[in-house]
């Protein structure tokens, strides 16, 4: 086959494959941002309003576009400016809190705990079960710490963290495993919805998914550093729409922010609205200033979506600069996310 065949034929089926995708923000509850101004209006104006919402899955619930990371926060210069940074997030409309169990050995929960004294019925409450296949009675007592530090008596959305291997499939939904931990916690209100997170191969999610198992929410990586063949966004994010599960979004800038703007490749408000721009609820980004969040939420308020054919140029671009996952280090088998306290 001549090469320039085969390239047309790539960039033909690039672009199908984004339409089906990214055709799913015309879906109710996922046109956030490609609303938030008036025609006409000013870009001041547009700064200012409101951080768009999107539904969650079929939960009904309606999140801001924009999340607060729970890792990222906690390591702003004092614990002062960390609780100002959810203070300040939840000031401008933005009403998802992440966090995880493991994080900064429990730092980040403790310090989320201070911050939501008094503003816990503001925000939609997330962290994780880190047992990583260790089973329920682990993660039963995660959830029972994460609570204490939370200072809340019930979560949002409790999900299992960082389930990377086809083994950790087994485990989770093996009598005794996480799945039975999510099961009782949600019977007994400690946790209004369920999900399951992972980083490192879509192929892991995939097999997940094919349990049909009813979970309400996945977080996932989702931007414009992975192949487009081999992406979390492309091969994933689908089948989440099929079975109407509430996609949150993380990694916009391929985990390496500071590497990645250093090396002038992409700029934050490029890379965060590729990700946007897909039928996700929610993008969790970790922000450890209060600057961070100020132009993060600039970002958000002004968002529009990116057409297919700028999508299209962006991901061949950055693709072609990410060799050997550079710029998305959490595809390494050997990454572990927010790893420290042992469960």
């Amino acid at each position: 086959m001549n090469p320039q065949d085969s390239s047309s034929r790539d960039r033909r089926e690039f672009l199908k494959d984004i339409s089906m995708i990214t055709a799913g923000l015309a879906l109710p509850g996922m046109l956030g941002g490609a609303e938030a101004t008036e025609p006409g209006a000013s870009a001041a104006a547009a700064e200012s309003g409101p951080i768009p919402k999107r539904q969650l899955g079929k939960t009904g619930v309606q999140l801001s576009i924009l999340g607060v990371g729970g890792h990222a926060f906690a390591l702003a210069s004092t614990e002062e400016e960390s609780i100002r940074i959810v203070h300040q997030a939840i000031d401008a409309g933005v009403n998802l809190m992440d966090n995880a169990w493991e994080y900064n050995n429990g730092r980040s929960e403790t310090v989320m705990g201070k911050a939501l004294k008094g503003k816990r019925d503001k925000v939609f409450l997330m962290t994780k079960d880190c047992s990583h296949g260790k089973g329920k009675d682990v993660a039963l007592r995660h959830l029972e710490e994460s609570l204490r530090r939370l200072q809340t008596d019930h979560l949002d959305l409790w999900m299992i963290h960082e389930v990377n291997t086809l083994q950790e499939v087994e485990a989770a939904f093996a009598p005794g495993g996480a799945i039975e931990a999510l099961e009782q916690a949600k019977k007994e209100g400690k946790t209004r919805y369920i999900g399951f997170t992972g980083h490192q191969d879509p192929k892991v999610h995939l097999a997940m998914l094919a349990k049909k198992y009813p979970f309400d929410a996945v977080l996932m990586p989702i931007n414009a550093f992975e192949q487009h063949r081999t992406g979390f966004r492309t091969q994933v994010l689908p089948e989440l729409r099929r079975q109407e599960i509430g996609v949150l979004a993380m990694k916009s800038l391929g985990g390496v922010p500071a590497r990645i703007l250093r090396d002038g490749r992409i700029t934050a408000e490029k890379a965060i609205r590729f990700t946007l721009s897909h039928p996700i609820t929610t993008l969790i980004s970790g922000m450890r200033s209060i600057e961070n969040l100020e132009a993060n939420v600039k970002i958000a308020r002004t968002f529009t979506p990116m057409a297919p054919a700028e999508m299209e140029a962006l991901t061949t671009q950055m693709a072609s600069l990410n060799i050997d996952n550079r710029y998305t280090h959490y595809r390494h088998p050997s990454y572990r996310d927010g790893h420290g306290l042992v469960a």
